[in-house]
Order: C-alpha cells, then structure tokens, then sequence
C-alpha cells in the first residue's frame, strides 16, 4: 500500500545524529553479547561442533578456506559440454537448453558444419555462472546429452565479473560419450573422417534401457543410491 513520505528539512535531533549513532551502537552491542554468552546458531552443522570454553563464543563457523565443509552426496557440480569422441560438442544448438533455463543464463549461436547440410554446431556457447542456480533443467532437457553437470566443482571466485562468463572453449571437457543411435554415426557425416568415423562407432555405446540418472553414467551420482541412503536414516532415526 502506498504511503506518503514527509519531504522536510531534518530537525535538531535529526541533524546531531548522536541519539541515533548511539542507539545503533546499543543495538551492537546487545546482539553481541547475546551471542557470545546466551544462544547459539541453529544451524545443524553448527550444533554438531564442540561448544567452546568459557570466554568463548558458541557461534563457531568454519575457518574457511583452510577449513571446508564436505559437499552434500547430491552435489554434481558445474556444467560441462560433453565432447563426442573426434573431440567437437555432442551439442547441436536446438536452444532445448536455453528455452528451459530459468534464469535464462544460456546464451547459443547455432551454426552449420560447412560440409553438411544437416547438423548444427553451437559456434558461441555461453553460460554466465553468476546468473545460473544450478537447478539443472538444462540437462534435463537436452534431447543429446550434451550437456552435463558432473564435475562436482564449485564456482571459483574471480575478481571480475567477465571472468564468470563461461564460453565454449571453457565448457567443453571431460571424458567423450558416444551413443550407437548417435545421427552423425547412424548416417555418416563428411566432417568426420571415414578411420574416425569407424573408431567412434566402434566406441558407442547402446541407450540404457532405465531412463534414470544412473543411465548418464554422471560419476559419483545416483537417485537409486540417495534413496537408499534417505531410507537407512529414517529407519535409523525410528529407533
């Protein structure tokens, strides 16, 4: 609801600023002494730490980065483009990714490999990692799996904010995957040599039969084992 706002000069009181400098030094010092003697974070992963001794504050945190908190079992980590195996993105820019994401962090350009009239190849693949919430529709949505997030790695800082704009030549890594239903192996394509070709078919793998994620063999990741470990502490937490 829309209120007025006085629009005047500030008064005597007002322009000293003493009786609101030390209220707001009052404010301080009652918070501080509240949480150095009387409460403490209820935080789980504070209350799971050791008290401190008297004179000590209870409001303990990790001494960072010497001290660091394990990443959760569900964490998977940043993005990556999921090279094929001659080395170039499994990616065929259909913005599949970039419709679905959220935060609309996903920039592509789409191009056409100069000797083939059918595929496409992502010429710019951007992703701003300051913009991105890590929800992973993208993969979710990506009819290629192209795009991964399995490197369990945390953004790293930077003092730039250029230095967060992640473009192809950053994403593209990790291990290659090819698939027997791939379209460029099914048919053939003339950027790929022949020897390469063979080599790559000979490589691929058949679609898993259970669509879960398991079946994108992400490393260190799997709903089934998650349940499994939900299901031993909740019986663990009825006894």
């Amino acid at each position: 609801m829309p209120y007025q706002l006085e629009n005047r000069p500030p008064d005597l009181r007002e322009s000293m600023y003493f009786p609101e400098i030390i209220r707001g030094i009052g404010t301080i010092t009652k918070h501080f002494l509240k949480n150095l003697f009387f409460s403490r974070d209820a935080n789980p992963d504070i209350l799971a730490r050791k008290r401190g001794g008297f004179g000590h504050s209870d409001n303990v945190t990790l001494q960072y980065p010497e001290e660091r908190a394990p990443y959760a079992p569900a964490y998977r980590g940043l993005h990556r483009l999921v090279p094929r195996e001659d080395g170039k993105p499994r990616c065929v820019a259909c913005y599949m990714c970039a419709t679905i994401c959220p935060a609309q962090c996903i920039y592509i350009e789409a191009a056409e490999y100069p000797d083939d009239p059918v595929e496409k190849y992502p010429a710019k693949f951007v992703i701003d990692e300051l913009r991105c919430i890590v929800c992973g529709f993208c993969v979710e949505a990506c009819p290629k799996d192209a795009i991964r997030m399995d490197s369990g790695e945390h953004t790293p800082p930077s003092y730039e904010r250029s230095a967060q704009i992640w473009d192809e030549k950053r994403l593209l890594r990790g291990p290659p995957v090819s698939y027997q239903y791939d379209p460029w192996l099914r048919r053939g394509s003339p950027s790929i040599p022949p020897d390469k070709l063979e080599e790559m078919r000979a490589r691929a793998k058949p679609f898993p039969t259970v669509a879960t994620d398991e079946a994108s063999q992400t490393p260190g990741f799997s709903v089934r084992a998650l349940a499994a470990e939900a299901k031993d502490r909740a019986q663990a937490a009825r006894k």
